[in-house]
């Protein structure tokens, strides 16, 4: 059952911020020159992304399964959706608050991390938004969730789900290899109030999520006691000469397969629903690599619908209102003159 928030903390609305996407063929080169803007991305890059999001008809599942959770929700609220790269617009949403009347909502932003692109430019969209809306409402981001007990059992019971997909033989000794989006090594490690939060926020997803499917000791994979698991990285781009998280996760598919590992499962726990960089760069691209290695291979769903997801919403809203992020929280990296797209 959806638990019903029973305090608001002054909150008259909920806004759900997300990425954004695509939702047909037409929409998907200037939805990638949004994402772009202002970085000098070749446009053959462009058109390499482009040819991913057309192999699924020109649709990313994000916004649906956004209005999905949104439908999920049973919160005594208006809920709102405003995207950052793709109808509908944050400012156009915002501006839709103001004329219904809200005067101070929540955001629920759709990432569970600290990095500049999952924390600290939502909280720059939001401001733009509210900037370019005369008597904007009062936006007050809801706090980082990684490791929300909402979270962690819905991603527990997902790979739970994915081990007893494995063939019978294959479950024992399966490897979990958690995956999040890589990011640049200068963006991931940077100074401040969150300097290297992200990786270390996902290794202690990765491990809550362990512990809930009943393994009695956490450790190092190499170690061998307890169920051996691993976090890597997915849909990196930018320049090679540019660090990144690393490995990747097709790379690491192969390291293992050396090791003599036959069976793994994929946790995505770096994203909250099953959008494109989970259905093209897991279920696509590592499925392929796992076949031509012959191992054995399922993947976990991402949170989306879970009622214990659902619920941690309201319960997000049900705390006391967040302290702001300082100013200095998860600044922008370096970027080069050119990079790829994201």
């Amino acid at each position: 059952m959806v638990w019903r928030m029973g305090s608001t903390n002054g909150y008259d609305a909920l806004l759900v911020v997300s990425f954004g996407g695509p939702e047909k063929p037409e929409d998907v080169m200037p939805f990638l020159e949004n994402v772009v803007r202002g970085r000098g991305v070749p446009r053959e890059r462009l058109l390499e992304v482009e040819a991913h999001y057309q192999r699924f008809g020109g649709v990313s599942p994000i916004n649906r399964q956004c209005r999905d959770l949104i439908a999920a929700l049973d919160v005594d609220l208006p809920v709102y959706l405003g995207n950052r790269n793709w109808h509908p617009f944050l400012e156009d949403t915002v501006r839709r608050m103001r004329e219904d009347g809200v005067r101070k909502a929540a955001a629920f932003v759709t990432a569970a991390y600290s990095s500049f692109s999952s924390c600290r430019q939502y909280l720059d969209d939001i401001a733009r938004a509210r900037a370019a809306v005369p008597g904007a409402p009062e936006i007050v981001k809801l706090r980082h969730y990684y490791d929300h007990p909402g979270f962690v059992a819905a991603m527990a019971d997902h790979t739970r789900d994915a081990l007893d997909r494995l063939p019978e033989g294959a479950r024992e000794g399966a490897r979990l290899v958690f995956t999040a989006h890589s990011i640049p090594v200068s963006m991931a490690r940077t100074a401040g109030p969150a300097g290297g939060a992200y990786e270390a926020q996902l290794r202690r997803t990765a491990e809550l999520v362990t512990a809930q499917i009943g393994e009695a000791r956490l450790c190092d994979a190499r170690l061998g006691e307890g169920r051996a698991w691993d976090l890597v990285w997915q849909s990196r781009s930018g320049p090679p000469q540019v660090p990144w998280l690393e490995p990747d996760v097709c790379d690491h598919l192969e390291a293992l397969h050396a090791e003599g590992v036959r069976s793994v499962v994929l946790v995505p726990i770096g994203f909250v629903s099953d959008h494109m960089e989970v259905v093209y760069d897991l279920d696509t691209e590592a499925a392929a690599t796992a076949e031509k290695l012959g191992m054995a291979l399922t993947r976990a769903s991402t949170a989306g619908t879970h009622p214990r997801f659902v619920s941690m919403v309201a319960e997000l809203l049900a705390e006391p209102e967040p302290a702001p992020c300082p100013a200095t929280c998860c600044p922008a990296p370096v970027r080069p003159a050119r990079t790829a797209a994201e």
